[in-house]
């Protein structure tokens, strides 16, 4: 029952996060105006709204003026559900579940801004650095000063990065990475940076080779940022233990 009860709060939150990952880089408020479909502006009902369901019902299409819907929307609904149950399997009611839901949030919606807008609000970034201090405080790293090397070592690295490369790394990427240096500890951070460097590296490797992209094509690095810390913060220790019986013994 638990499991149904975090699914139904993920897709409810999915759907919030839609609202704030769409409108906050636009500089509009996540209270007003009420949803409407981005093709017609017609105000969604109430039997619209319900996350992923209403995209299914619907197939995809806006029931007014009958337009494709962005299939991005029960994506990250039906995603951040997933992820919601499985933080809550593997933590329980504890603060490390608190911690993993907020990191979830966290990328859920930068994945978003960064998919549709190639840009990771300042804003949102304080806003979770807000929740984050707030946590470690309550529930600290072990040692406590790991969030500390962690943030500080993360800023060092990709402000080098951004350096040496003349812009290969953005502002925001550089931000974000800072923050979560700062909410999984040194250790957590190198393996989700590693990660992600890698998996945006294949997806490049692919894109050049299929003429999908060129060499100089500007790649939102926000979701593999995602994708690389959720792997290594739920993941690390198998990671590693894979890592070390493949390379070192």
């Amino acid at each position: 029952m638990m499991y149904i009860i975090i699914g139904i709060y993920g897709l409810l939150l999915g759907s919030f996060f839609n609202v704030v990952g769409f409108r906050i880089p636009k500089g509009k408020s996540i209270v007003s105006p009420r949803s409407a479909c981005s093709k017609c502006s017609q105000k969604l009902s109430w039997i619209e709204l319900i996350p992923f369901f209403s995209y299914m019902m619907q197939k995809g299409t806006c029931r007014k003026c009958g337009q494709p819907i962005s299939p991005l929307y029960p994506t990250i609904e039906l995603l951040t559900a997933v992820l919601f149950v499985f933080a809550y399997f593997v933590f329980g009611f504890s603060m490390g579940l608190v911690v993993a839901l907020t990191l979830i949030s966290l990328l859920v919606i930068i994945t978003i801004t960064d998919l549709t807008y190639t840009m990771i609000p300042d804003k949102l970034l304080f806003f979770f650095f807000l929740l984050f201090f707030a946590e470690r405080l309550v529930y600290p790293l072990d040692p406590w000063w790991n969030s500390l090397m962690g943030g500080v070592v993360a800023f060092l690295v990709l402000y080098v990065i951004a350096f040496v490369s003349q812009g290969g790394m953005g502002g925001g990427d550089i931000k974000l990475f800072t923050l979560i240096g700062f909410a999984v500890g040194l250790k957590v951070f190198l393996l989700s940076f590693f990660l992600a460097t890698l998996f945006a590296a294949i997806y490049g490797s692919f894109g050049i080779l299929f003429g999908k992209m060129k060499k100089k094509s500007v790649v939102p690095f926000g979701p593999f940022i995602a994708v690389g810390t959720l792997l290594s913060f739920f993941f690390y220790e198998s990671i590693m233990d894979v890592y070390l019986s493949l390379f070192l013994i």
